[in-house]
């Protein structure tokens, strides 16, 4: 072979198309896109391999326990029947030893004194009675290795649970019975009948509950990146934050006599006034139920031997802050005023001056 005719094979190679589909030059942004779809592969057969590991560790763990149940089951079991069968045989021993010396039988004793398990003033329940009861509220007779004391307790247990108060299932389970969203009308002054003031608990329970039901909801209808994202989990972490700070409201509530008559008016106002959708008036009314209108010193308060007329404002307690009274108050406040901030976004207001900052 010539040099010619060497030349033009190697130019004709140097032509074939290879794995750049025959092109000789390639763009940043191409390079770019390639290394980035390669990064991305690598990620999710990383994402894929950890979540199948953590199947499998999972698997095993169940597995585990559930083996090791089942060995602590049957051990309960194997040493419940030992102890019958050990029972067993020493009664049968006492009987023969009884029987070879002459003596009469003994009457067999229960075990465990029924007068022993009860609390005072409780009565003992007759066992075919106690096991008709059980069987009517839907529950078994009779346990393995359970005695007459034990099937007592059992059913007061269930009769106490079932007498408890049910809770509701909102965001803050109460044992005040909610209303609709049709009689939650505040009423602008302090009822001072026992009934209505417990209808008013409810109506303030049934509002922040409310609220809380569609700040969750709306929570729960957001896209998957926005629930991702740093404002999203901020959002979320608010809500939260707002739920745990209202519990000792609704504690409050549900025991009339823990709620003071000065912080339910004022809660009261803010409520109302977030009802008629007047939001800068409410804030005005948490501002006035936080932060009071106590007169604060600021700079030089007594500059001679005599005290200013201003000073003694300093010492009266009416329009204290309730915010700086206890650490419960001031979270509680807090959680009134996220509500009331998610409000007006849910329920926003035909005046636009009414909007808060």
């Amino acid at each position: 072979m010539d040099f010619a005719s060497l030349m033009k094979s190697q130019i004709a190679a140097s032509k074939t198309p290879s794995s750049g589909e025959g092109k000789k030059y390639f763009k940043r942004s191409e390079i770019e896109a390639q290394r980035q779809e390669a990064y991305q592969k690598e990620q999710e057969e990383a994402e894929r391999a950890r979540i199948e590991r953590l199947e499998k560790k999972r698997k095993r763990d169940d597995e585990e326990a559930e083996r090791k149940a089942e060995r602590e089951e049957k051990k309960a079991r194997l040493a419940l029947e030992s102890k019958r069968i050990r029972e067993e045989e020493e009664e049968a021993e006492d009987r023969a030893r009884r029987k070879r010396l002459g003596l009469p039988e003994l009457i067999k004793e229960k075990s465990e004194s029924v007068d022993a398990g009860l609390e005072p003033g409780q009565e003992d329940v007759p066992d075919d009675e106690l096991q008709s009861k059980l069987k009517e509220m839907g529950e078994p007779r009779i346990l393995f290795g359970e005695t007459h004391v034990q099937r007592l307790r059992r059913w007061r247990r269930l009769n106490e649970k079932a007498l408890a108060p049910k809770l509701s299932d909102g965001p803050i389970p109460t044992s005040l019975e909610l209303l609709e969203e049709k009689e939650m009308k505040i009423p602008t002054a302090l009822p001072a009948d026992a009934t209505e003031r417990k209808y008013l608990h409810r109506q303030l329970a049934s509002y922040f509950d409310l609220v809380l039901r569609e700040w969750q909801n709306a929570l729960a209808r957001r896209p998957r990146e926005v629930k991702e994202s740093f404002a999203g989990k901020q959002a979320a972490n608010n809500f939260i934050s707002a739920r745990e700070n209202l519990r000792p409201l609704f504690k409050k509530l549900e025991n009339p006599k823990d709620l003071h008559d000065d912080i339910l008016k004022a809660v009261m106002e803010v409520v109302h006034l977030a009802q008629l959708k007047r939001y800068v008036h409410a804030n005005d009314a948490y501002l006035r139920l936080s932060i009071g209108k106590a007169a604060w010193p600021i700079g030089v308060t007594m500059v001679g031997i005599h005290e200013r007329s201003a000073r003694e404002k300093l010492n009266e307690n009416e329009n204290a802050a309730h915010i700086m009274s206890d650490e419960v108050t001031r979270k509680m406040l807090q959680g009134i005023k996220r509500c009331l901030s998610f409000a007006q976004t849910r329920w926003p207001p035909e005046d636009l001056g009414q909007l808060m900052g």
